[in-house]
């Protein structure tokens, strides 16, 4: 049986909270402690006139609360803030429960989802990053009925009786793990760019619909769930685009608001690939009422990792989820698709608007290329794959054994083509 959890949502006065509804940020909050299969005995906001040092609420509110925990025999309360370990260790005792903030039972479920050697390594230098300033605890952890050390795992935990100095060795041991991985994944984005392909970058709140139009474009079978982080670590698969260009789109980890930012740290290999991409597809929930405050939140998480080169370059917004809207509604956004084009509604679910979508990837790309007029001798074969592989042939004419070909292809790799084949003849024809 699951831990009974009482949900708290503090509500600040006074303090803007990004145009973010209350009643959205309450559900949000409940979604993710049910995504550890937490039974959510009542998820409710609480009004905060100002965060006592000691408890965050003030005494009164503590007390009343209280009151609740026991009358409902709650042994779990989930807070969706950030609290101090003093904060933590005080609200336990006075509950007589077991307390967690937003930052663990994130880093709970991250635990609970990776599945790459990668993965795991992230969120284990992420918990220990938080743990660090929380070895002295009042209670138990979680019971949890499964493998693995567990981030919020049970009696008998051996990471809670860490001492300071054993968790710093720990946090120096898997960054340098990490950074063996991050090493390989350096050279398969080395190995990528020799054939090349174009990467194309999924990003957006998490439960936008990422993964659903991943299997969409991709034909994939990715776990595509109507749950929050149900994708966490990347995942990469070829798409052809309607001229049959190939590129590759990368599955990203879903952003969520106040994302910890140990989480930002640890994950930021896995979001390198973000800043490797020749073109981001920001995938918004368009039918989610809090859905202009999510797009701020991924934003905001693409600038703190230095992603505004990218985001400068080409950024297409992807309108999902547009089957939910009344015609209405989808009919305004096809309307203003007219006018921005770079902000294209579409439905991962049924389709719609997908074509649409691959035509837009496949203009935005071809921006950055130039044309070329090559003249090539038919024995000529390797200097007619290369242009095949990296180019993408607009047309051709054979005439006396001679292939006249006008190709569409990256400035870089028209050089390269000019030091591997200096004796074919090509040109760039005027604009």
């Amino acid at each position: 049986m699951s831990e009974k959890t009482l949900v708290l949502h503090p509500v600040l006065k006074n303090v803007d909270d990004n145009g973010r509804s209350v009643q959205a940020a309450v559900e949000e909050i409940k979604n993710l402690t049910a995504a550890i299969d937490l039974t959510v005995v009542a998820a409710e906001p609480v009004i905060v006139n100002k965060i006592n040092p000691a408890f965050f609420f003030g005494k009164g509110k503590v007390d009343q609360i209280a009151g609740e925990i026991k009358e409902q025999q709650i042994s779990l309360a989930v807070l969706n803030c950030s609290l101090t370990p003093v904060q933590q260790r005080n609200l336990e005792k006075k509950w007589n429960c077991k307390v967690i903030d937003r930052t663990a039972l994130i880093l709970e479920i991250f635990g609970e989802r990776a599945r790459t050697k990668e993965g795991v390594l992230q969120v284990e230098l992420a918990h220990l990053n938080y743990q660090k300033s929380r070895l002295v605890r009042g209670w138990t952890h979680l019971e949890r009925q499964r493998g693995g050390k567990g981030f919020l795992g049970g009696p008998g935990e051996t990471q809670i009786e860490l001492d300071r100095r054993v968790i710093t060795e720990n946090i120096v041991k898997l960054k340098k793990e990490l950074e063996d991985v991050k090493r390989t994944r350096h050279l398969h984005r080395k190995a990528r760019q020799k054939v090349p392909y174009p990467v194309v970058a999924l990003v957006g709140y998490t439960n936008a619909g990422k993964s659903t139009l991943f299997n969409r474009l991709t034909n994939a079978k990715v776990l595509a769930k109507d749950m929050l982080f149900a994708t966490l670590d990347p995942t990469m698969r070829l798409v052809n685009l309607p001229n049959g260009r190939e590129v590759i789109l990368s599955d990203t980890v879903g952003f969520i608001s106040n994302l910890p930012t140990e989480l930002i740290a640890a994950f930021r290999a896995t979001l390198e690939e973000v800043l490797e991409a020749s073109l981001i597809l920001h995938v918004r929930d368009v039918a989610h009422q809090d859905s202009d405050a999510q797009k701020k939140d991924v934003e905001s998480v693409l600038k703190l990792i230095g992603a505004e080169r990218q985001m400068d370059r080409g950024l297409i917004e992807v309108l999902n989820k547009i089957d939910l809207l009344d015609q209405e509604k989808q009919n305004a956004l096809f309307a203003a698709n007219i006018r921005n084009k770079n902000k294209i509604p579409v439905s991962a679910v049924n389709g719609t608007g997908i074509e649409n979508l691959l035509a837009l990837i496949e203009e935005t790309l071809a921006q950055d290329r130039c044309e070329i007029n090559a003249d090539i001798p038919v024995d000529q074969g390797a200097a007619l794959a290369y242009l095949y592989r990296v180019g993408e042939v607009l047309d051709r004419t054979d005439e006396n054994l001679i292939c006249h070909l006008r190709v569409r292809m990256n400035p870089e790799d028209v050089l390269k083509f000019e030091n591997a084949f200096p004796q074919v003849s090509y040109a760039v024809p005027r604009t």
